[in-house]
């Protein structure tokens, strides 16, 4: 253990990591919904941003594993994953961003979640580095 004080906080660290994962889950079955089916996201349109919706179901694939990989490292209390999870949370957001228009509450659900993961993880990752397994 370090020498570092541990608060109730640092639940916020595990919230994070269980979120992540769940984000994750979410995403990547979002993912392959989009690989195998792509009429199921939109009928009309085939495009979300600058990519057709198959590689948008690849993008929400990859950056589901990683979160699922990163969310389960920041139980470790690992600087590492809090650093990736960071900039992970914060592609997720752009990337519900884009779906907006297809699934809004979905999206908004998912942003609410991100800013709180964020929130977790750079106020109050530190306490996490005390916890260190």
């Amino acid at each position: 253990m370090s020498s570092e004080r541990v608060t109730g906080w640092v639940g916020w660290i595990w919230f994070a990591g269980m979120m992540m994962i769940l984000n994750g889950i979410f995403n990547s079955i979002n993912g392959l919904t989009a690989i195998f089916n792509d009429r199921f996201f939109l009928e009309a349109r085939g495009r979300v941003l600058v990519f057709d919706l198959t590689g948008w179901g690849w993008v929400h694939l990859t950056v589901g594993i990683l979160l699922i990989v990163v969310g389960a490292a920041l139980a470790t209390g690992r600087l590492w994953a809090r650093i990736v999870g960071i900039a992970l949370v914060m592609i997720n957001a752009v990337a519900q961003m884009a779906s907006v228009w297809a699934y809004p509450w979905w999206s908004l659900l998912a942003l609410v979640v991100d800013g709180l993961v964020l929130y977790a993880l750079i106020v109050h990752g530190r306490e996490a580095e005390a916890l260190r397994l």
